[in-house]
């Protein structure tokens, strides 16, 4: 009994990084440090002068034993992760899923809501798939091969030009098709590679499963549910409904274009009659595809551990036997059939388009009806965040299939003209590119002009936070000027919706000039007023110029990143805001790493506290703070009563309770704050991160404290000699205010008894309380040591 008494005394404060990850030599303060359980993706270190700490609580008189949890590299590992790039309009649509606003009583309404976002998820990987053919199949196999002065300037496809193959086998239309079709189909398997694989590491993650205890309430937050973070059937539902529809996509494609020839009068009947089969095949399989996606959403009262096999393994093999199919009709001996034009591309991205704008009006609608249930100020766009953002993935979407599909054109065919090009539609969105470059030039003016107002305003308010301290116009100049910018933060909101409309509205105006044209801007302007003419060709030409030019920037710094792990490490920084969240709408968006960081964060908590009854406060920096929230919800409500919350530098508020509110809204915030035994939070006017809690009532006072000071001292002093640096999002732990906050949990955090008898449950020493310390091997360092 006395070993565990001894424990009874010993707190623990774990830390948690925020963005861009950390050290945790730099997290603990100390160069000698051991990882005590984890592995080298994500791990928990002490000093390692600490790692029997439970059994020496003298040692610290009274202060807490510092852990930290290092989970950088479950965002920004290794080269590979620069491919995640290619997946950012799916990521970006998987965060619409999440910005439903907060309801009450919808439940038809909110399920809506998901479908809705999940079928804009489907179109994307359609559009992905269709500009992968088109560049492939089209422009390509179609157009270059089929254009003997394109093919004799690339003669890597003298096999297939029937000019300079004299007529060979794989020189008729179909046979070029077929064989270009490997390329949108390999596509297609990566992505269900990549997805397949990431499943495996992070929906697989087993949270902490414990039964719903009589007096826990899930109903404000549905990041408290068992099953949250465990996603793995849904997953592999969307997985396999995506791979079937990039398949079925391919397959559409080389059957359209055998059907086209085989449709016309006087035709091959037979194979009239194959394409007929072949086009009701793909219908079907699209229809089928559909029903998954929409048939079931997530499941997080409980961990779903049932897997739909059949439907996982069979769907995606059947529309691969359809592509095999398509593939032997499009390559059938078809006398007379030669190439010309263009592919019927211009239908295939128009209808797409025209869908997604459907699908994103039809979601505000909802979003709109939603939002009205349970009124938010704070949420940001009045609950039309969700819409707002599935528009700009839409967007990122078509930019990207235009950018690739345009550059792949300029490449073949060079400035001689000699190939039709891409379809008419993607050079109309490529000329909308200069119209939305005015308005964001014409919002990042009026951001300016905001900042310098700002600016002006806070100066007074510098001076009165520093007072008797020697005027320094410069300095308080400068410290304004932070302030200023940082508040430019919660702008946010305005911005996106600017550009969201601006964006729906072009694409609209792209789509009707396109198909009711039938011609690029510049054919369709020909008889129009000159001004009217010149103003269409600088489009035209100037939207080609920046897509490409886009499209090249985009493809070099993921090839930077690769190579460079600075670089990479600030693509880990988008993806530590991107993928928290859990993929709901995309199975081929970026892993969620939350499924992996909060099932360890809980597990660590539950058994520490647990195994010796202690008291644990769990301290979140950035997104760390994020993480911190999100794992004592997880707990049940009996541990979670004997954890303080220290959060600083915090976005739980500014970003997530605006942009995510029915899962970060005031009314989860303040069931956090109820359930917690205690919560502080700091932060300062600076940060353009961080911001205050606003918790209503008696409660606000309670968490947040008064903004810190930045910088900690006004020019020189006698305590601070040398001028203090402005430290804005970083260094929390440097104010003193950090230890004050610190102190004042662990006062009130009383120790209990320990849920294990005598002793039972603590590892033998040294090591820590329920987790065995993990030494390293012969001739091996143990990790974090110098």
């Amino acid at each position: 009994m006395r070993t565990v008494e001894r424990a009874q005394t010993t707190a623990l404060e774990l830390l948690v990084h925020g963005v861009g990850g950390a050290t945790p030599e730099h997290m603990l303060g100390d160069p000698r440090t051991e990882r005590i359980t984890g592995d080298d993706t994500a791990a928990i270190f002490r000093r390692a002068d600490d790692v029997d700490a439970e059994r020496r609580p003298g040692d610290h008189q009274g202060k807490p034993v510092p852990e930290a949890y290092v989970w950088c590299n479950l965002t920004s590992g290794n080269g590979t992760r620069a491919l995640w790039l290619l997946l950012l309009p799916f990521m970006v649509v998987n965060l619409a899923h999440w910005m439903r606003p907060t309801a009450h009583g919808r439940r038809r309404t909110v399920r809506l809501y998901g479908l809705l976002v999940r079928l804009t998820g489907l179109t994307l990987t359609v559009l992905l798939v269709a500009a992968a053919c088109e560049v492939a199949l089209d422009l390509t196999a179609w157009q270059c091969a089929g254009t003997p002065a394109c093919a004799q300037r690339h003669s890597w496809l003298g096999f297939l030009s029937p000019a300079a193959s004299a007529g060979g086998w794989w020189s008729r239309p179909g046979r070029r098709l077929a064989l270009a079709a490997l390329v949108p189909a390999a596509l297609t398997g990566l992505l269900w590679y990549l997805s397949l694989r990431t499943w495996t590491a992070y929906e697989s993650t087993e949270p902490l499963d414990r039964p719903v205890e009589p007096d826990e309430a899930t109903g404000r937050t549905a990041l408290s549910r068992p099953g949250f973070w465990y996603g793995r059937r849904l997953v592999a539902r969307l997985r396999a409904a995506h791979t079937a529809a990039g398949l079925l996509t391919v397959a559409a494609a080389l059957a359209g274009a055998g059907a086209r020839f085989d449709h016309r009068p006087g035709g091959p009947a037979v194979l009239d009659l194959l394409g007929r089969l072949l086009e009701g095949a793909v219908a079907a399989g699209a229809a089928t595809v559909v029903w998954v996606v929409c048939r079931r959403g997530r499941s997080e009262r409980r961990p779903d551990r049932t897997l739909d096999a059949r439907l996982v393994g069979w769907l995606p093999l059947a529309a691969l036997l359809v592509l095999l199919a398509a593939a032997v009709y499009a390559g059938w001996e078809r006398p007379g059939w030669q190439s010309s034009g263009r592919l019927p591309g211009n239908v295939t991205f128009g209808g797409i388009t025209l869908v997604q704008g459907l699908l994103v009006v039809v979601l505000a609608v909802v979003a709109r009806l939603l939002h009205r249930t349970r009124p938010d100020r704070r949420a940001a766009m009045r609950g039309l965040g969700g819409p707002a953002v599935a528009m700009l993935a839409c967007a990122l979407g078509g930019v990207m299939s235009g950018g690739v599909s345009q550059r792949v054109a300029d490449w073949l065919d060079g400035t001689r003209a000699s190939l039709p090009g891409p379809p008419v539609l993607l050079t109309w969105q490529a000329s909308v590119i200069p119209p939305m470059l005015v308005v964001v030039l014409a919002v990042c003016a009026w951001l300016a002009h905001r900042a310098w107002r700002l600016r002006r305003a806070e100066m007074p308010a510098v001076a009165r936070d520093y007072p008797g301290a020697a005027g320094d116009t410069v300095l308080t100049r400068r410290i304004a000027t932070v302030r200023a910018l940082a508040s430019l933060t919660d702008r946010g909101p305005r911005i996106v919706a600017i550009t969201s409309v601006t964006t729906l509205l072009l694409g609209a105006a792209a789509l009707v000039g396109a198909l009711g044209s039938g011609r690029t801007p510049v054919g369709a302007a020909r008889h129009a007023h000159p001004f009217v003419q010149g103003a269409a060709e600088t489009a035209q030409a100037l939207g080609s110029w920046l897509i490409g030019l886009g499209f090249l920037l985009f493809v070099t710094w993921g090839r930077r990143a690769y190579k460079d792990p600075s670089a990479r490490r600030t693509i880990g920084i988008l993806w530590d805001v991107g993928t928290f969240w859990p993929r709901a709408a995309h199975p081929f968006a970026p892993p969620c790493y939350a499924e992996r960081a909060v099932p360890d964060l809980t597990w660590r908590m539950a058994t520490w506290t647990r195994a010796t009854g202690g008291r644990l406060v769990i301290s979140g920096h950035s997104q760390g703070s994020v993480l911190a929230a999100a794992a004592a919800w997880q707990l049940p409500p009996s541990a979670r009563r004997r954890v303080a919350l220290l959060t600083y530098g915090s976005p739980l508020e500014r970003l997530y309770g605006r942009w995510f509110p029915a899962h970060f809204g005031p009314a989860a915030l303040a069931s956090l704050h109820e359930d917690v035994d205690r919560w502080r939070n700091l932060y300062r006017l600076t940060d353009p991160i961080g911001g205050p809690m606003r918790l209503t009532g008696d409660s606000g006072p309670e968490v947040d404290r008064a903004p810190l000071k930045d910088p900690l001292s006004y020019g020189r002093t006698a305590l601070h000699p040398l001028p203090a640096p402005i430290l804005g999002h970083s260094d929390y732990q440097a104010d003193p205010a950090f230890a004050e906050a610190r102190r004042e949990l662990l006062a009130r955090l009383r120790p209990s008894e320990p849920a294990v008898p005598d002793g039972a449950g603590l590892p033998e020493a040294p090591g820590a309380p329920g987790v065995p310390t993990q030494r390293p091997q012969d001739g091996e360092r143990a990790p974090g040591s110098p």
